[in-house]
């Protein structure tokens, strides 16, 4: 249902360095750059994540309760992620830890530009 979720950024190659070095590990690229836009995914067919300079050429703002979640496939992954998170330059918003009992596991980090990431597991 889900085609591509944008998160505005103040510099776009740092943060396509950031997401494309963050999600490597599943399968995840530059699909399509289009100077102040790039879509990052596995490919065109599947939900993406999208980085961009606001049009309006105002300063990004990150939107307080707006988070995009990604499921790495097990805790493990989101352990390996969120630590991959921090190496990479985001900073801490929740340690990885079991959220709701033996039914979700996650853990919250704010990219370089402040974005909210999410990474969990069901389980």
């Amino acid at each position: 249902m889900i085609g591509y979720v944008t998160i505005g950024v103040s510099d776009l190659n740092k943060a396509k360095d950031f997401y494309t070095k963050l999600l490597a590990d599943m399968d995840a690229k530059v699909l399509l750059d289009i100077g102040r836009l790039a879509f990052i995914g596995k490919n065109m067919g599947t939900p993406m994540l999208a980085v961009c300079e606001p049009f309006n050429k105002e300063p990004n703002h990150p939107g307080n309760g707006n988070m995009v979640a990604l499921q790495p496939g097990s805790k493990e992954a989101v352990d390996a992620h969120y630590r991959k998170a921090l190496e990479l330059g985001a900073t801490c918003d929740g340690e990885p830890g079991q959220r709701i009992p033996n039914q979700f596991y996650g853990a919250y980090v704010k990219d370089p530009d402040g974005n909210k990431l999410a990474f969990f597991h069901f389980g």
